[in-house]
């Protein structure tokens, strides 16, 4: 029964020490709060980690979206908070109208996240092209504490996935951070340059598309640009404006401009 107590305690532990996954750090309780936010910090770790991929969020959207048409090149945008808000966020202007663009994107994940639902919301939606954006929350530990190494890993199963599925693989840069407002003095700068150099030597090795988000982006501090965010991670309307034909370029390239 000791042993058994000391699991529960360690295990409870766990549970309320981990980083948010919504790109927010936990609420530190106070003594007259702590019974409160404990069990409330309690029930939303459960409800995540019932969910951990989140696999519910597009389940419905993926059934009623259809089959692809005839002569239609369904591309997917696959990523964490800076796909999801493009053109459902205020003040981020639209997303590629008039094109059978599907989002794909969920708000604070990480690489091993998005392996797991790739199957459900990439290969299921039987696309042309696949572009790839992530790996900054990756850098913020937002599910915890990850290598470059770990990234890399995933990157390479998302693309081997897509390939052996007939799918074009475009992978986007992480965009510039010079600081995580919801965790803040990590200095993400540096880590995130070292990545893009790796995303761009894997792509040039393994016939894929590299998307240069970052070097339209960055300022001289490692940075997004002045103007071009809204918090120094997610963009804005300009920032998007920036993006959106950088990223029809790199569509027209992979599928040949049809």
């Amino acid at each position: 029964m000791k042993i058994l107590a000391r699991v529960v305690l360690v295990a409870g532990a766990a549970l309320t020490s981990g980083v948010g996954w919504s790109q927010a750090a936990p609420v530190a309780a106070t003594a007259a709060s702590a019974p409160t936010d404990t069990a409330k910090q309690i029930a939303t770790m459960e409800a995540k980690l019932a969910d951990w991929p989140q696999l519910a969020r597009y389940r419905a959207d993926n059934a009623a979206l259809g089959p692809v048409g005839q002569s239609e090149q369904r591309v997917v945008f696959y990523g964490d908070s800076i796909t999801d808000g493009w053109g459902r966020r205020p003040n981020t202007g639209e997303f590629f109208p008039g094109k059978p663009y599907v989002n794909r994107g969920i708000s604070g994940q990480t690489t091993p996240q998005m392996v797991v639902r790739f199957r459900q919301d990439v290969i299921n939606l039987h696309p042309a092209a696949v572009v790839i954006l992530a790996g900054t929350n990756d850098v913020a530990g937002n599910t915890g504490p990850m290598t470059p190494e770990m990234t890399e890993d995933n990157f390479r199963s998302m693309v081997d996935l897509a390939k052996a599925n007939g799918i074009r693989v475009i992978l986007a840069s992480i965009t510039p951070a010079a600081d995580y407002p919801w965790r803040p003095g990590l200095a993400p700068a540096g880590k995130i340059r070292t990545m893009n150099d790796w995303l761009k030597g894997y792509c040039v090795t393994h016939s894929v598309t590299y998307l240069d988000y970052y070097a339209a982006l960055v300022d001289e501090n490692g940075g997004m640009k002045p103007g071009t965010s809204f918090d120094g991670v997610h963009p804005n309307e300009a920032g998007y404006a920036i993006m959106g034909p950088l990223a029809q370029a790199a569509i027209d390239k992979t599928l040949g401009g049809k």
